[in-house]
């Protein structure tokens, strides 16, 4: 829940500079799309997956725990595990299932990423709907499941030998160029105002060392003033 007067007490504890960042990174977040990866078991792709996601603007990951256990490496992600929203999906037998009725509640087309099937070619892919790309497990890709549930197909174009990509790097050729192409768009793709508000906060609290200490000591204070 959004407190504007909290916002404004702890970003009087950051640097401008920090302040004039978080603004820019918001002006180019997006929820317009979203990624979701299915079972992956190679814990470096996930890291390079939520770096990417980050460096493409991407505010929303979504990460499907059938049989393997998520894992961010720091060295691979830089840190950019702080500033992207995870939504895990591990409580229940079919995982996959519950992330599909909560992306189609949201909004979302589901579009598994297959070099197999009729797949739409990425630079023929129409970008005005909301779409959640979905990324599966090494060798294997997306589950049958998935595939038989998607909305939609989509592939990479290749010239070699091979048919496909590391996930990592298939998610970066993705994303970028479908943000590239939303944001020279007329669509309505950046965060609302309230969702902004609530990465400000929730950017700024992750900056501040003991955050919560001082949240108390700043409600404690308000309680005498009243």
């Amino acid at each position: 829940m959004f407190d504007k007067e909290l916002l404004h007490y702890l970003q009087g504890l950051i640097t401008e500079h920090r302040k004039e960042l978080f603004e820019k990174v918001l002006a180019e977040r997006t929820r317009h799309f979203t990624v979701v990866l299915e079972d992956i078991y190679q814990k470096h792709n996930t890291s390079a997956v939520v770096r990417t996601c980050d460096v493409f603007g991407i505010q929303d990951l979504h990460i499907i725990e059938n049989k393997y256990n998520s894992y961010v490496s720091n060295q691979v992600a830089k840190g950019a595990q702080k500033w992207i929203d995870f939504h895990e999906y591990n409580q229940h037998a079919n995982n996959t299932e519950n992330c599909l009725k909560t992306l189609r509640k949201n909004g979302y087309q589901i579009i598994a990423t297959t070099p197999h099937n009729d797949s739409c070619l990425l630079q023929d892919f129409d970008i005005s709907k909301k779409s959640a790309f979905v990324f599966g497990v090494e060798k294997g890709g997306v589950s049958d499941y998935m595939l038989d549930e998607a909305d939609g197909y989509l592939k990479i174009p290749m010239n070699g030998f091979t048919e496909s990509l590391n996930i990592s790097v298939a998610a970066a050729i993705i994303l970028q160029s479908v943000t590239q192409r939303l944001r020279v768009s007329q669509l309505n793709w950046q965060l609302s105002e309230v969702e902004k508000n609530e990465k400000r906060l929730d950017w700024t609290k992750k900056t501040i060392n003991h955050v919560e200490e001082v949240i108390e000591r700043w409600k404690e204070e308000e309680s005498t003033r009243m």
